[in-house]
């Protein structure tokens, strides 16, 4: 289920013109309610309070917020006064209300000399103030508020969508019941929100530990949460059993019970190896995610999968351990390296491919490179599939587009290519076995390859990695069946499906189609 965003506010603050925007940014249905109640009349507004009276005009209007109260995923805008009546307040009860507001100044700027507002007539200027006056209390209900002066269209519909994002959790189901993932700036303190009777052990890196986990600590300790914290060292490297086996002696010289909540703060890195300590340190601790890059958010902190790799192949030790929340603090993206940006774009680009294309195409646009609605879109689409494929029986395989040549490429380059940029790669391979096989047009992988490259991810298998080396790795990748490989391919944007029928042969030389 999606909540519907309803935007209310006094006229002139901008419901309709930012509501159009932030329906077209969040793939829904925009309505109008005023332009509604004119299309269903045949008349303006102006000609219904003019034959009819306000009263008629309110009736109608209560009438349709009883109607759109009861869907869902919407984006409505409703009039100035819709709000003033209890009865239209408790219709949207199920919904996110945002209410908008401006300066009175700029109202007046704004709408001043309009002639299509019956509740202006006369001295237009006099009656907002005082219809502001009025309707401040039915106003001042409403939680969330969004400040509308001086801004433009962009600028609203962007702060609409994060307050939204911040207050609203995407919810993953699973087998247990479910999880909120909260996305939005400096939410570490929701983090106080999560039960944990027996304390919490943070683990982490060490300069995130000097960032972060200390100011976490403190959040904790103020609520008589009793906390350690434990780094681990940095890198797909340190990702073993070793580092596991580690990590419990010190769980275990601080006498800490089966009560006790672990924290992973990091990447995906600290996210699999913490949620693989969880899921069997005294055969199973609570767990929480708070995934620090662009990556871990979009990709791995999310579905329960935890896992270290091995010699012979990446996450091939591991388990399935569903956090208790995910908290995405997205203010500490403010520090990421670019190249680890680029690499957590890699992740989004997969997720418009398979299940979003309008995601796809707002990226296209240039939006990947500031933080924006596409975030919360690229989360939703896993949150989604993992929601009705918890243990990866079906539909979940989806999810690993471009991940058995990813996979490959990582290993044979002993992890000296980042894995968003092997999955890069490996969405090129998989675009343009698509193709080979007239699963995909030529048009389907250029926008691909294009894409990619915008952002400045590498689309071409290294000279060096060679055909016979990733073919070898792939018979390690457990995707494969039996000793069948498993393809996850594009057929069209929002549109994947899976193959297991390729030969060796027909993988070789698609690689060597996509060499530099």
């Amino acid at each position: 289920m999606r909540r519907s965003l309803v935007l209310t506010g006094f006229m002139g603050t901008g419901k309709t013109s930012a509501g159009r925007m932030v329906a077209q940014k969040l793939g829904r249905e925009f309505i109008d309610l005023d332009a509604l109640i004119e299309t269903r009349t045949g008349k303006t507004i102006r000609e219904i309070f003019a034959t009819e009276g306000e009263a008629y005009f309110r009736r109608l209007e209560a009438e349709l917020c009883a109607e759109l109260g009861a869907r869902e995923n919407l984006v409505i805008a409703t009039g100035g006064g819709a709000f003033v009546n209890p009865q239209n307040r408790a219709a949207f009860a199920k919904a996110f209300v945002v209410c908008l507001d401006a300066s009175v100044g700029e109202i007046i700027a704004r709408i001043g000399n309009a002639t299509d507002r019956p509740l202006l007539a006369g001295d237009a200027p006099q009656r907002i103030e005082t219809l502001l006056r009025e309707r401040a209390d039915a106003y001042a209900r409403i939680t969330c508020h969004v400040d509308t002066t001086g801004k433009s269209v962009e600028q609203v519909a962007d702060e609409i969508i994060a307050v939204m994002e911040m207050n609203v959790p995407i919810v993953v189901t699973t087998p247990e019941g479910h999880y909120p993932v909260w996305v939005g700036h400096h939410i570490f303190d929701r983090l106080v929100n999560v039960e944990m009777p027996g304390g919490c052990v943070i683990i982490t890196h060490p300069h995130l530990g000097t960032w972060y986990a200390g100011r976490i600590s403190q959040i904790l300790r103020s609520q008589q949460i009793q906390t350690h914290v434990i780094e681990i060292p940095v890198g797909e490297n340190a990702k073993t059993l070793d580092t596991v086996r580690l990590v419990y002696d010190q769980l275990i010289d601080a006498h800490l019970d089966r009560q006790t909540t672990i924290v992973a703060l990091g990447g995906g890195v600290v996210g699999d190896l913490a949620g693989l300590v969880a899921a069997t340190y005294l055969r199973g601790v609570p767990f929480v995610q708070m995934p620090t890059t662009l990556l871990a958010m979009v990709d791995a902190s999310i579905g329960g999968k935890v896992a270290v790799d091995h010699p012979r192949g990446k996450n091939l030790i591991g388990a399935f351990k569903q956090p208790r929340a995910v908290i995405a603090d997205v203010s500490t993206l403010q520090s990421l390296p670019a190249a680890e940006w680029r690499a957590g774009m890699a992740e989004v680009v997969k997720h418009g491919i398979i299940g979003d294309a309008t995601l796809f195409e707002e990226l296209e646009k240039g939006s990947w490179k500031l933080v924006g609605s596409w975030l919360a879109r690229a989360i939703r689409v896993k949150a989604e599939i993992v929601s009705r494929d918890p243990f990866e029986q079906g539909e979940r395989a989806k999810l690993n587009l471009g991940h058995t040549f990813g996979h490959a490429l990582e290993l044979v380059s002993q992890y000296q290519l980042r894995h968003g940029e092997a999955v890069a790669i490996g969405l090129v391979c998989a675009a343009r076995l698509a193709q080979r096989r007239a699963m995909c047009d030529a048009t389907l992988v250029e926008r691909i390859k294009g894409l990619l490259q915008q952002i400045g991810l590498p689309t071409c298998v290294p000279r060096a990695l060679t055909s016979d080396a990733l073919v070898n790795a792939m018979q390690a990748d457990k995707k494969r069946v039996g000793a069948r490989l498993r393809f996850v391919l594009p057929c069209t944007l929002g549109e994947v499906v899976i193959v297991d029928d390729v030969s060796q042969d027909e993988v070789k030389q698609m690689i060597e189609e996509v060499r530099e």
